[in-house]
């Protein structure tokens, strides 16, 4: 008898607001495809777990984006966002399927409904990953064990972590961490209807009114152009602005330079910050540490400018500038310049 008899398949959870699916659940959908690609010996499909009101019209959009099925629970008291029921439907979902794997966004709501999961189903969970693997070693014996990477020791190291006792392995992993796979329109799938077994349907918690948040600024998530600010361009902030306007781009920082005063909380890049994926990065006065990278490092372009020839940063620079940054900087925006009025 396998070790984990009933248990198969990678679930996602497919993370929606006012009917708007957000996009990490794609990106991990998309992710999982790559996963059950390496392990076609286990059979093993990809399932995106949909929880709402009124949301069974968009399951074939999460099979467009990957999902070989989705399993959609449709309840009035899962019209708004409530850990009570959420983690009441999902607890029953995972009980009655029996997920090997579980994947679901780091987000606000995902590292509120994941380890309440966990918990009630006696289940390993790994938090703000940003790499997920398979033991293709161990999927030889049958067993798919999940290889979950995420930063530890204040983001100083990566470590990697497995639960090999318990099943789902369950993780939750930062947006913007992965690729998101191309919309498939001819793509077909199973839809399957959940109707949970509620205890009781009256709310611990009232939501008297919601607010919605005003975000100011730009969204560093959306940019295709970024010029980040570390600690040696504190000097120089407004140059590093100016060459990022100059570029049709936006500016964003470090924690160091947003712990110094320097710049807002909502535009800082890295672990505790947000996940960025632009087409540029420009990294100015930026050293690398494991924290900040871990937050763009798979930007398509790097163009790091640091003083320090052994600066960290130059490792997954696509190109490098030695110097200081208060005196290259002012010259690559009038290059910029030149180079918009040919």
């Amino acid at each position: 008898m396998a070790k984990f008899e009933g248990y198969k398949d990678i679930y996602v959870f497919v993370e929606q607001k006012n009917g708007v699916i957000a996009e990490v659940g794609y990106e991990l959908i998309s992710e999982a495809r790559k996963l059950v690609a390496s392990i076609p010996e286990m059979g093993f499909k990809v399932v995106g777990v949909l929880l709402g009101h009124q949301i069974a019209d968009k399951a074939n959009e999460v099979i467009a984006h990957g999902a070989d099925k989705v399993i959609v629970v449709d309840d009035v008291l899962l019209k708004d966002y409530s850990t009570q029921f959420y983690a009441d439907a999902l607890t029953q979902v995972i009980e009655n399927y029996k997920p090997d794997s579980f994947l679901t966004g780091a987000t606000v709501l995902g590292r509120d409904l994941a380890p309440r999961v966990a918990a009630r189903i006696n289940a390993g969970l790994t938090a703000d990953a940003t790499k997920i693997a398979i033991d293709l070693d161990k999927a030889k014996e049958g067993e798919a064990l999940l290889l979950v990477t995420r930063p530890t020791f204040g983001g100083n190291l990566f470590g990697t972590i497995v639960c090999p006792d318990t099943r789902p392995q369950m993780a939750t992993i930062r947006p913007k961490v992965f690729d998101m796979a191309p919309v498939d329109e001819t793509r077909t799938g199973e839809v399957e209807t959940f109707s949970p077994n509620w205890k009781t349907t009256e709310p611990e918690v009232t939501i008297d009114k919601v607010v919605e948040k005003i975000v100011e600024g730009v969204d560093i998530t959306k940019a295709n152009i970024l010029v980040g600010a570390g600690r040696g361009a504190e000097g120089c902030l407004d140059v590093v602005k100016a060459c990022a306007e100059e570029l049709d781009g936006v500016m964003c920082a470090t924690r160091a330079v947003v712990e110094d005063g320097y710049a807002d909380k909502n535009i800082q890049v890295g672990q505790t910050g947000k996940t960025v994926r632009p087409a540029l990065y420009i990294a100015c006065g930026i050293s690398g540490a494991v924290q900040h990278v871990a937050g763009m490092e798979k930007s398509d372009m790097i163009i790091a400018i640091n003083r320090d020839p052994e600066a960290e940063i130059f490792k997954i620079s696509n190109m490098g500038f030695v110097g200081d940054v208060n005196e290259v900087l002012p010259l690559l925006v009038e290059e910029i310049k030149k180079a918009k009025a040919a």
